[in-house]
């Protein structure tokens, strides 16, 4: 287990200051419940949410394996959130990036990337109205695939990289249970890559098996739990592609819940006005969730979910304009 973080002292870097996000209870959101919802606040790591985890690891451990050399480019397609960690942390140790990102995903993420000096390669959808689909999502691959040869770059890779899985392991499920005691039943989580969900399981479930572990995925694009694809434009980025994740192990899946666009958006605006927690849809998406398990055999306990990116990243969005209901 990873030693506890010293608070005193100065920073070499930003990359020193990921990590080890505070565990909030939703006191305020969940009050008409019975049972708690624990939220960890990975949107306060300093790329703006839980995937500057997973981009230093990858970074520490190509440098460590020799696959990434002094000044070669670091490449990787991206809806946005690792595309930014990776953007910080190729700042500090003077990596040129290329982020390869479909044009479904929100400006800001792109914004904040180019300010950090990346190069942002955007991909048009084939039609927007259908949200990012499997042909999409294929063509934004076949573009990185190219990049990455027609530049030698070192690809990123998050999708298939243990590390991604490994980083969730060894830091976060461990701050998890050191931050509650281990007074968790429930863990629930939106799977983009499936490496945030695959790490902390592992960990929750070395720890006591008694833990249910649950996978989160949109209404209508709920692959993983063997239902039919029927839409891919729902409002979550970062996931619900409708695609097998090669980082879960299915052992660590008790069970699947599906959250419909509506209800993520209340719970996200909720999130904001009653608990000041400024996040985007996915994390809406996870007290979703967390919302439903209350409602049903997990009456009375206690669930874990994670805050996962910020809602600074979602004001071009219906998220956050004018006029948006509650």
């Amino acid at each position: 287990m990873p030693e506890e973080k010293n608070n005193s002292g100065v920073c070499a870097s930003v990359i020193d200051a990921i990590g080890y996000a505070p565990v909030v209870d939703l006191s305020r959101l969940a009050a008409n419940f019975e049972g708690r919802i624990l939220a960890k606040l990975e949107y306060l790591n300093p790329g703006g949410s839980k995937k500057d985890l997973i981009s230093r690891a990858i970074i520490d451990s190509a440098e460590q394996k020799g696959l990434l050399k002094p000044g070669q480019t670091v490449l990787e397609l991206t809806s946005g959130n690792t595309g930014n960690g990776l953007a910080m942390i190729c700042a500090v140790r003077g990596y040129p990036f290329i982020a390869v990102m479909s044009r479904g995903n929100t400006p800001e993420r792109a914004a904040m990337m180019r300010g950090m000096g990346a190069t942002v390669v955007l991909v048009d959808l084939d039609n927007p109205s259908q949200g990012i689909t499997a042909e999409d999502m294929k063509r934004v691959e076949d573009t990185a695939a190219s990049l990455t040869e027609k530049h030698n770059a070192f690809r990123a890779d998050q999708f298939n990289r243990q590390e991604n899985a490994e980083a969730h392991y060894q830091h976060t499920g461990p701050e998890w249970i050191r931050q509650t005691d281990g007074n968790i039943d429930a863990f629930c989580d939106f799977v983009g890559t499936g490496g945030g969900f695959a790490g902390v399981a592992r960990a929750l479930k070395e720890h006591n098996p008694a833990i249910q572990c649950f996978v989160v995925e949109p209404d209508g694009a709920a692959k993983l739990a063997g239902q039919c694809i029927s839409c891919c434009a729902h409002v979550i980025q970062g996931g619900g592609y409708a695609k097998e994740l090669v980082l879960l192990n299915r052992d660590h899946v008790d069970g699947h819940l599906t959250v419909k666009d509506e209800d993520v958006a209340e719970i996200t605006r909720r999130l904001a006005s009653e608990e000041g927690i400024f996040a985007g849809y996915s994390s809406g998406a996870n007290v979703s969730a967390a919302i439903q398990l209350l409602q049903g055999e997990f009456k009375g306990k206690t669930i874990a979910v994670t805050i996962c990116d910020s809602g600074l990243k979602y004001l071009s969005t219906d998220l956050w304009r004018d006029g948006a209901e509650d």
